[in-house]
């Protein structure tokens, strides 16, 4: 394993076959749930797999049975309270974004378990997205009181159209990826012990390809997705002013204490 990769704490890396990279999440917490440290080293390790000759093809994915149910929301609380933990957190959501488009080698996911928020974001933005049938999604800005920002609001109307779209990204619905698989929101579901070997088989499949070919065929399918670069800019500045108001603090606040949150019905804005 090169230098390049000593630094990360909460992801570990092992080469399953020549020229794939496979990264694993390992969170200190339950559910996969990323701490401000995970958040902070996925946001930008897609730039050292670019920049790593020795890798064609990345699997990235999580810690045994789990994928990963978002950012820690004991840590996002103290973020509603501090501008500079808040700035550092909207860089951070833009990075994860922006550096998984901008990564050139094909990304391959491999979900299983629950997949929420941030750990939702890297599933979905993934060139090739394997998930177990009975994993379980939700993307919950709209449970806590902000905005659906991140990567929502530019991938899943091309994925799944606007009004499954509105509908899950509304409601933060629970979904299963049987279910997300049937609204194409993901490449293939299927039964949970077959998610990592299948992974493994697509990333050597590829691993065996045309680099250039493959690099330059998932740089023009992502200028889709980069055409919405207004709006992913707009869906971060609202879901971070979100965070600062009383609907955000008043949702993670419920959250944290187990309990139904109350927003008050006369908006502002």
């Amino acid at each position: 394993m090169t230098d390049r990769y000593a630094r990360y704490e909460r992801l570990s890396f092992d080469r399953p076959s020549p020229r794939v990279l496979r990264i694993t999440m390992r969170s200190p917490l339950k559910m996969g749930a990323m701490d401000a440290l995970m958040h902070r080293e996925i946001s930008e390790i897609w730039r050292d797999v670019d920049a790593d000759d020795s890798v064609n093809v990345v699997i990235f994915t999580g810690d045994g049975k789990t994928f990963s149910a978002g950012g820690d929301l004991k840590h996002e609380r103290t973020v509603c309270d501090d501008y500079a933990l808040r700035m550092r957190a909207m860089k951070e959501s833009r990075d994860l974004v922006t550096n998984m488009l901008d990564c050139r080698k094909p990304i391959v996911t491999a979900a299983r378990g629950w997949a929420v928020g941030a750990g939702l974001a890297t599933l979905l933005l993934a060139d090739v997205s394997i998930v177990a049938k009975d994993a379980k999604f939700s993307d919950g800005h709209l449970k806590i009181g902000v905005a659906a920002g991140d990567h929502a609001a530019i991938i899943w109307p091309i994925l799944c159209g606007m009004s499954k779209a509105k509908y899950y990204l509304l409601t933060a619905e629970t979904f299963t990826g049987e279910e997300a698989e049937k609204m194409n929101l993901v490449s293939l579901a299927l039964p949970d012990e077959e998610v990592e070997a299948r992974a493994l088989e697509i990333a050597n499949r590829l691993a065996q390809g045309a680099p250039a070919a493959q690099r330059w065929t998932k740089m023009m399918l992502n200028h889709w997705i980069k055409q919405a670069q207004p709006i992913f800019d707009a869906s971060l500045a609202f879901e971070f002013t979100g965070f600062a108001g009383p609907e955000g603090k008043e949702g993670i606040d419920a959250f944290l204490e187990k309990r139904p949150a109350s927003f008050d019905p006369d908006c502002p804005f």
